[in-house]
């Protein structure tokens, strides 16, 4: 095993998404590393409210706040929609713990929602008989996405939200670095008739082969289908001036009034409409390449101890996988979460534009994870025949 921090760059990137369930791509994280977990309390009430832009903006900026505040290297993480969550080498750890204590503090006071936050040993998930094991998957050449498995990342979801390894908010007035964290594009429209959230997780005492199949058939029902897509379009999303995302990125700026920042970024994001609706060069910056590397990198499926993905489909490829999912939750395998709306949207981490790794996170535009989340939770494991 290889120590420290160069751990997770030493794991090879694999390209195909339907070789997800292969074990041999995942590697066990080193003992001493923590994970960190993060999710907005409350988060079905907020998106009742119509505050989808809010939640996704507060679970981007707990990957933005950490990655700052590690200056840019890389780690594995994973967005949820309403939370995230991510693993941390023993050096990090107190960096860590401080981007996360800022950003709940900035969540609470700039974007009222309540967050809470939490660091949870890998020794400590591994001594309930669990694992964090992680690979790299690599949705183009431009960057990786790091999936979990192994069970450890939905117990350190559940010990966080019974109040075990907190990390207590830093005091008021206290603005994590959340640079490049904007969310200036519209929502997606569907093009193939829904959007669908999609949250498909193990049954307890489910057995892992014949999981680890369900899965299997939901990718290749996926994959297959002329039906379905990402719910980015091919020329990327839509661009409007001004941004409805505006006054988040206003508030994730450090420095000054908030009426100074509004002004200036109204200034800024005017002068990057232009550039983008124009298609016009400045210095090292090609608006085209920018646009195909966003639809390049939207990060519309993933694995975190269960499947995760946000699909533009149609109704039909919409019965076809709630068919295979409930039949698999009769027999006991997983519990899923199905959750239709007419648009996607994004949120976005670039720290540099001039570089080709910048990260867009993708979710449903009227609920996504979150409500699929509620769906799963309330179901109830049905009886076999």
């Amino acid at each position: 095993m290889i120590p420290g921090k160069s751990f997770y760059s030493s794991i090879p990137v694999f390209r195909g998404f339907t070789s997800l369930m292969e074990p041999k791509l995942y590697s066990p994280l080193p003992e001493d590393w923590s994970i960190g977990v993060a999710d907005i309390v409350d988060s079905t009430k907020a998106i009742a409210a119509q505050r989808y832009k809010a939640v996704n903006m507060a679970g981007a900026a707990v990957i933005a706040a950490v990655t700052n505040a590690l200056g840019g290297r890389e780690f594995p993480f994973v967005f949820g929609g309403d939370g995230a969550s991510f693993a941390i080498a023993p050096g990090d750890l107190d960096a860590a713990r401080e981007a996360l204590a800022a950003t709940a503090t900035w969540v609470r006071e700039d974007l009222d929602l309540k967050m809470r936050v939490a660091l949870v040993p890998v020794s400590a998930i591994r001594a309930q008989g669990l694992d964090v094991r992680v690979a790299r998957f690599g949705p183009s050449a431009n960057l990786s996405y790091a999936m979990f498995s192994g069970g450890g990342l939905a117990w350190a979801d559940a010990a966080m939200k019974r109040g075990e390894f907190a990390v207590t908010e830093a005091p008021s007035g206290t603005q994590p670095d959340l640079s490049g964290l904007s969310c200036r594009f519209e929502v997606i429209p569907a093009s193939r008739g829904l959007i669908l959230s999609v949250l498909v997780m193990p049954a307890a005492g489910a057995d892992p082969l014949a999981f680890r199949k369900v899965i299997e058939d939901i990718i290749h029902l996926v994959e297959r289908s002329p039906e379905s897509g990402r719910p980015v379009p091919p020329q990327g999303p839509p661009l409007k001036w001004p941004p409805q995302g505006l006054d988040y990125e206003a508030r994730a700026i450090r420095g000054g009034s908030l009426f100074k920042r509004r002004a200036s970024l109204l200034a800024f994001t005017f002068f990057a409409y232009v550039l983008m609706r124009f298609d016009i060069k400045v210095g090292g910056f090609l608006p085209k390449v920018y646009k195909r590397q966003v639809v390049e990198n939207s990060d519309f499926r993933k694995y975190d101890d269960g499947l995760r993905m946000i699909l533009d489909c149609t109704p039909e490829l919409e019965r076809a996988l709630s068919d295979r999912l409930a039949t698999a939750a009769r027999e006991g395998i997983v519990r899923y979460g199905l959750y239709q709306q007419d648009a996607a949207m994004m949120t976005c981490f670039t720290p540099s534009a001039l570089r080709s790794d910048h990260v867009h996170f993708i979710d449903g535009a009227r609920g996504g994870y979150a409500s699929a989340a509620t769906a799963l939770k309330a179901m109830r494991r049905p009886r076999a025949n």
